[in-house]
């Protein structure tokens, strides 16, 4: 053994715990039955696909076969209205029977789907797989629903995590995706990887020298793709449309200095605290602005809000909009968004940590954000609900921000930076591993010609 493969020998890994499988759904593309095949000879692993690859047929399919391997119920959970969304269309189209359920009374040996909301009524026990549709859920490790799958389903024997955003500004968040699939803890891969940066015990940087083999790691139980391109497949109908951004700046009105000192001159610098107050005074005059770009159309339009007042006043002076807010009952809500998705409403009103994730909006190409929040997630998929493979119109996005908030921009933009740059790493990594793994590419070698005779020796039997 020469020191480069000593070296590979140590590298680590996530060893494979299913099954092989060689028929899948007709109806899949040839790239994604090469990705479900994939995560079912993994068994426990992670879909991290661009919006509107069809993570939810490969979810479904996944699902299917789950259950008849192991003759047990399987578990898709997903954000609310989302699993109406799977079961009455994408369920429909590929030709699975999903099963909405409440509680485990309701649960069929077969697919079956609920939403996070519901996890707590059933009995993690009873099912030989789980699916966690946009498991980004995952994503805060101090949060008492990413504790309890983990806990819930730690000896569930196949494991499924689909999302679009994996860890997009923090390269350890994507330890819980690992601890949640039993790869491996958060703290054990924070011990392998990383090192503290500086003096703060929350603040971990990559190894210089482990990058390679941390995203060769990742790679080893989770699919990264941004196109079918990436696994070498025709991908020249998986390209998005134009996208547009247009900034729309108000006053802030009155602002304060901590000291009650009065400005005269908003700062786009401002500690949080100072950007919620800046946030607050230009309330109405950002609404107003958002009231004039959809009630100048006849299209459908999608406003995103943060804070409920935005909320309130943006409903308020557009013609015709449907709000959803937190304390809608959960039926309203589910039926609000899908009546959106129908083309039955023009404009909905709300928040992203209510709609933001998992529904398919290509039916609408104007997204309007009241703010922006801090959080690079929640931006991106507020807008990946329209922008989106799918889309047959050029996507708008309007922002509209006072002032005094030019530092949440600046935020925002170095996350997308900090996501690009892990996205294309982990592309990378997955495209030689499925490789590998699935299609049983090798690499390109001299072909030898045997052109002499050869004997064998006498001490082995050969005759000389």
């Amino acid at each position: 053994m020469n020191y480069t493969d000593f070296l590979k020998s140590k590298q680590i890994m996530s060893a494979a715990s299913g099954f092989e499988c060689s028929e899948f759904n007709p109806k899949l593309f040839g790239w994604q039955q090469d990705v479900v095949r994939w995560a079912l000879k993994k068994g426990k692993c992670a879909l991290f696909e661009e919006c509107g690859l069809g993570k939810t047929a490969q979810q479904l399919e996944f699902a299917y076969k789950v259950q008849r391997y192991t003759e047990l119920p399987v578990l898709i959970l997903a954000p609310l209205a989302v699993a109406k969304q799977t079961a009455e269309r994408e369920g429909i189209k590929f030709g699975y029977e999903v099963n909405i359920c409440r509680n485990q009374t309701d649960v069929i040996n077969g697919i079956n789907i609920t939403n996070y909301e519901m996890v707590e009524h059933f009995d993690p026990d009873a099912f030989g797989g789980i699916v966690l549709d946009e498991s980004s859920i995952l994503k805060s490790y101090t949060s008492k629903t990413k504790q309890y799958l983990v806990d819930a389903f730690r000896d569930t024997p196949f494991k499924l995590c689909c999302t679009a955003t994996p860890s997009p500004n923090d390269f350890t968040e994507l330890g819980n995706h690992a601890e949640f699939l039993g790869v491996m803890s958060r703290s054990e891969m924070l011990a392998t990887f990383f090192v503290h940066d500086g003096g703060s015990t929350q603040d971990w940087r990559l190894k210089g020298h482990a990058k390679e083999s941390f995203f060769a790691w990742v790679a080893s139980w989770a699919c990264c793709l941004t196109s079918p391109s990436d696994l070498g497949y025709d991908g020249i109908a998986y390209r998005l449309p134009e996208l547009t951004i247009h900034e729309h700046v108000v006053k802030s009105g009155r602002l304060e200095d901590p000291d009650g000192q009065l400005r005269i001159f908003a700062s786009s610098v401002l500690s949080l605290p100072e950007r919620r107050q800046a946030r607050k005074c230009s309330t109405r005059a950002r609404a107003q602005v958002v009231a004039e770009l959809v009630n100048s159309t006849d299209e459908q339009c999608l406003v995103w809000c943060d804070y409920n007042d935005e909320s309130a006043i943006s409903t308020e002076l557009i013609e015709g909009a449907v709000e959803v807010k937190g304390s809608d009952p959960n039926v309203y809500k589910a039926d609000s968004m899908i009546a959106f998705s129908d083309g039955r409403v023009k404009c909905l009103v709300s928040k992203p940590k209510i709609a933001g994730w998992g529904m398919n909006w290509q039916n609408c190409h104007n997204v309007i954000f009241n703010g922006l929040s801090d959080s690079f997630e929640a931006y991106y998929q507020a807008i990946r609900r329209c922008w989106r493979f799918g889309q047959k119109q050029p996507v708008n996005v309007h922002i509209i921000i006072s002032d005094a908030e030019g530092a949440v921009k600046d935020n925002i933009e170095k996350k997308q930076a900090d996501a690009v740059l892990m996205t294309k790493e982990l592309v990378k990594y997955t495209k030689d591993i499925l490789t590998s793994e699935i299609r049983q590419t090798n690499r390109v070698t001299d072909r030898y010609s045997a052109d002499k005779k050869v004997s064998m020796p006498r001490w082995i039997g050969g005759k000389q």
